[in-house]
């Protein structure tokens, strides 16, 4: 196991909860590489304990979003883990922020392997909490892997779709390939190089007039106190140009009809990715699948809250102890 350096103090976004035991964890998937994770449990139980593991928002680390929600959800009885996938805050990976459609759904069955194997764990009561594009990737891992009873896609991203197509779907087959291109020479000026160029992170807060609303969210969460981290990939220089092509000749939930444990899709009213999440939503099958749209509520709303706090907290509860049993 690859030994990681850890931060031991607390460096959240969030203020720490007196209600739970929080703890520095790792563990490591099959392509070898070590995760680092948060782990919350709540005090005075009794028992084995349902289990979460928590990750996002996409190019987000464990300080963030994914660790509000596993905190969140360990003062409501459950052990949860929030972790950083590969390559990416804390945990392992020679190459730094690049990612990969099946390193990421590995990252969270990894995540599964780790809890199921813990001895305060009931190892037949286990979910997984996905937020932005870990929320699609949630729904690829819970297709892939029966043990996981329960998940909540959060603020969902279909990735590939939008990493295919552009927001909207307005993007063309032409301009995918130019990207491709583009990409595939800087591949060759980098060859054999550490130094990678970066596709960039977000704009310093305040975005520019002229930028999308959605963007304009995206500045005033990672780039201000509000939710700025220094190893958060989205808070910083971005993600590495050449792993865009990642997600351009790929799908989540090619086999949607595998995931027959249940599934909660949650989006803000007013986020502009919602059309990702209801168009998944409506390749679910089962009567075990729900889909929660927030009134009021914008994209990042769902990141930390916003400013009434959004976030569906206890349907989300509600949700997993009526699916973990």
């Amino acid at each position: 196991m690859q030994k990681l350096q850890l931060t031991q103090e607390w460096d959240k976004v969030f203020p720490k909860s007196d209600k739970v035991d929080h703890k520095k964890v790792t563990f490591t998937n099959h392509f070898g590489i070590t995760l680092a994770a948060d782990q919350y449990t709540p005090k005075n139980y009794e028992g084995k304990l349902p289990a979460l593991a928590v990750a996002g928002p996409f190019g987000a680390v464990k300080e963030q979003s994914s660790g509000l929600y596993a905190q969140t959800m360990a003062e409501k009885g459950y052990l949860t883990i929030a972790f950083d996938p590969s390559f990416t805050g804390e945990s392992g990976g020679d190459v730094r922020d690049v990612f990969s459609l099946g390193i990421n759904t590995e990252d969270y069955q990894a995540a599964v392997d780790y809890l199921s194997n813990l001895d305060n764990v009931d190892p037949v009561k286990i979910g997984i909490i996905g937020i932005c594009g870990w929320g699609g990737i949630s729904l690829n891992a819970a297709a892939i892997d029966p043990r996981i009873k329960a998940t909540a896609a959060v603020t969902m991203y279909d990735m590939p779709r939008v990493g295919s197509w552009g927001y909207f779907d307005k993007g063309t087959a032409e301009e995918r390939y130019a990207s491709k291109k583009q990409i595939a020479e800087q591949r060759t000026k980098e060859y054999g190089k550490r130094d990678l160029a970066k596709a960039g992170g977000c704009y310093d807060y305040p975005a520019p007039d002229d930028q999308p609303d959605f963007v304009k969210q995206y500045s005033a969460y990672y780039k201000t106190k509000r939710g700025y981290h220094k190893r958060s990939v989205n808070s910083n220089e971005g993600w590495v140009l050449q792993s865009q092509p990642a997600w351009m000749n790929t799908k989540i939930l090619v086999h949607p009809e595998d995931l027959k444990n249940a599934v909660l899709v949650v989006h803000g009213e007013k986020a502009h990715s919602r059309y990702m999440g209801e168009d998944t939503f409506k390749k679910l099958k089962g009567d075990n699948k729900e889909l929660v749209i927030v009134p009021g509520a914008t994209y990042t709303d769902l990141y930390d809250g916003g400013d009434h706090n959004y976030i569906p907290f206890d349907k989300i509860d509600s949700f997993f102890k009526k699916n973990l049993g």
